[in-house]
């Protein structure tokens, strides 16, 4: 079996701050590299020009001094239209520099400045654990004012997340992911707790038992808690290793990506580990159900009808959407303490992705205060977000009549606000609750974000909660 150590200590976090740096200067394209340029010695002007740089978004040029040695290096800022067409340019033109140490030297000050610090640290992340991956050559030496602390931590997070969502599910079942969740809660000095296999029933967790009843790895509910005072924040996680759909069985083309169907739960594990090493003051519990939906005689069938933890009855009318069931049980479990805030992470609806694509993922939720928290942090921590409505008129589509709800109203029309519904009827206690519907794959590589697995909203979370826990 490869091995479970999958980075070196240097991925992911700054250069060592004694270490010798080459100045790097950020320029945004057009009139300010002129302006730049006609400030610097002809030699430096001759050999930008003569290697085209105009500030492009991308463009990265190192600048040779007298002795061959590197006197500086450039790189391209594009100007305020590329910005605002994609994230983290820095990186995008930090890939491209030879091997080296780089400080910032000028171009970026403030919220910039440590976005594209970040962007940085992201973009160094590399998948090597059943193949050596070439490491990124350019490292980034913190420059004075950053918090490189927090910055490493937050790149940590993310890490584990796409760690977590890449790794395929022969390797990252519910085994493995309670082996990876009790890890994280020893570093952490957290408790963790498991509700295992038939234990489940007798726990009053039926769904989760319901779901992954058939498969060879038993089903699990992972319980974590940290920290002893302030509000509670409770994270529930979609944990489903690999979806085959069960008995209805996905076709081939849209199992492929079904590693990525625990990507909730990789998400609050990689929030959950940001927001302990940072040592907020918070009451933390971390539920994840944990299951694989597979196939055999015990699977559940359309038409079953099942009752949830909280006493509500749920029509199966389609074994492929089973994400919801399992994160009910865990929804209404939490839902049972009235937690200060209640988010639900989960790669659930493929409406979502139709609605708003892989780069946006929608939330939900009745509390304006936090809606609006949400949307400003996630343009601070440059993770976008959109929200979506918990239409009440849609209701009634959950309704089949013959059971308290339906796990997969017919029609199709707004299938993200229908599952976001069905969550928000297990979470009548909490004093706020949010549900994110992720992707959590890139789909393909961008600035800071290498296509595979990647956690969506975990920054933009860490960076409201003193707003919305602080009310």
């Amino acid at each position: 079996m490869p091995e479970t150590r999958l980075h070196d200590d240097q991925m992911m976090r700054f250069a060592p701050a004694d270490a010798e740096a080459i100045p790097l200067h950020v320029l945004e394209q057009g009139t300010a590299v002129s302006r730049w340029l006609a400030d610097q010695p002809e030699a430096v002007r001759r050999w930008l020009e003569a290697c085209g740089f105009t500030g492009a978004p991308g463009q990265a040029a190192l600048v040779p001094g007298e002795n061959g040695a590197p006197l500086m290096a450039v790189a391209g800022y594009g100007d305020k239209t590329a910005r605002a067409g994609s994230r983290f340019l820095l990186a995008r033109a930090a890939a491209r520099l030879p091997e080296g140490i780089y400080r910032i030297a000028s171009g970026l000050a403030g919220p910039a400045h440590e976005t594209e610090a970040l962007g940085w640290l992201l973009e160094s992340y590399r998948f090597s654990r059943y193949r050596a991956q070439k490491p990124m050559s350019a490292r980034l030496q913190a420059s004075e004012g950053l918090d490189t602390a927090r910055l490493e931590i937050i790149a940590a997070g993310e890490r584990l997340s796409r760690d977590l969502i890449n790794t395929p599910p022969n390797d990252m079942g519910p085994d493995e992911l309670e082996t990876r969740s009790r890890a994280l809660a020893e570093e952490h000095g957290a408790s963790i707790s498991v509700t295992k296999g038939a234990q489940l029933l007798d726990g009053n967790l039926p769904l989760i038992h319901a779901v992954g009843r058939a498969s060879p790895r038993p089903p699990r509910l992972l319980d974590m808690r940290w920290g002893e005072n302030g509000p509670q924040l409770t994270l529930v996680g979609k944990g489903v290793c690999f979806d085959t759909g069960g008995l209805n069985l996905k076709p081939g083309n849209s199992m492929g990506l079904m590693k990525k169907d625990m990507g909730g739960a990789a998400t609050v594990l990689g929030l959950a580990h940001m927001i302990m090493a940072l040592g907020l003051t918070l009451r933390l519990r971390v539920l994840i159900p944990a299951v694989e939906n597979a196939i055999d005689g015990a699977a559940m069938r359309p038409q079953d009808i099942l009752t949830a933890r909280n006493g509500l009855t749920v029509e199966i009318n389609n074994t492929d959407a089973e994400g919801r069931l399992v994160l009910a049980d865990a929804l209404a479990l939490a839902d049972e303490e009235g937690p200060d805030l209640l988010i639900s992470v989960a790669t659930l609806t493929g409406a979502a992705r139709v609605a708003l694509g892989p780069d946006i993922p929608p939330f939900f939720t009745d509390d304006t205060q936090l809606a609006n928290a949400l949307a400003d942090a996630a343009d601070r921590a440059a993770d976008p977000l959109w929200r979506l409505p918990f239409w009440k008129p849609y209701e009634r589509m959950l309704e089949p009549g013959i059971a308290d709800l339906d796990n997969a109203p017919k029609g199709g029309f707004a299938g993200a606000i229908t599952a976001a519904l069905f969550l928000r009827r297990f979470t009548s206690q909490a004093r706020s609750y949010a549900h994110f519907d992720i992707y959590g794959w890139q789909p393909e590589a961008a600035p800071g974000r290498p296509k595979g697995g990647i956690s969506q909203g975990a920054r933009a979370i860490l960076s409201a909660l003193p707003e919305v826990l602080e009310r």
